[in-house]
């Protein structure tokens, strides 16, 4: 990944919009979340846009405020902001699991490919977080989420398989594989 000043640029607008959250329940600034997804997206693509979505795939669904889809659009271009609503939930459907059947249908429709790097990043990301986070709070980790560890499984079994689906031969399924599988104990072992 070549750094250019137009990446530069997102990342300093990724960490402004993002700047008063953080991770839930570890007090972790939020912007290392999407800076890891760009990270682990780099190793598969170098195209800035993807990359640059990565940086802003949760401005839209959790700060849009702080940068609007219009600004967004204007600064970084329509296929930066296309591949972000790709993967931005629906924050008008109340129920978590409607939601995400309503995020999986329109991952599923998405035509570009840029947005399942995006997709899988990102679950790579909360899953290793999780996962981490587990390690060192055991089942209190699952009291941060609004559904409880079966649920979280159902969730990345399913965008799982329909990124396998789109792009089978993407190289982070490997690793979105492993850490589904360290999931499945944990739900397992209970």
């Amino acid at each position: 990944m070549q750094l250019t000043n137009r990446l530069e640029q997102a990342i300093r607008v990724a960490a402004k919009a993002h700047r008063e959250q953080t991770r839930k329940g570890t007090g972790v600034p939020y912007i290392t979340h999407p800076f890891s997804v760009m990270c682990i997206a780099q190793t598969v693509t170098n195209d800035e846009d993807t990359l640059i979505a990565c940086l802003f795939h949760d401005i839209l669904e959790d700060v849009p405020d702080k940068y609007p889809e219009q600004q967004m659009r204007l600064e970084f271009g329509d296929n930066v902001v296309s591949i972000v609503k790709a993967v931005t939930k629906n924050d008008q459907i109340d129920d978590w699991h409607e939601r995400c059947k309503a995020y999986l249908q329109q991952l599923s429709e998405v035509k570009s490919k840029n947005a399942i790097i995006v997709a899988c990043a990102d679950k790579i990301h909360n899953l290793m977080t999780t996962l981490a986070d587990y390690e060192v709070q055991g089942d209190e980790i699952w009291k941060i989420f609004s559904t409880g560890k079966e649920a979280q499984l159902w969730w990345y079994e399913s965008v799982r398989e329909l990124i396998a689906k789109r792009s089978p031969q993407l190289p982070l399924l490997a690793q979105l594989d492993n850490l589904i599988a360290q999931l499945q104990q944990v739900v397992l072992d209970e």
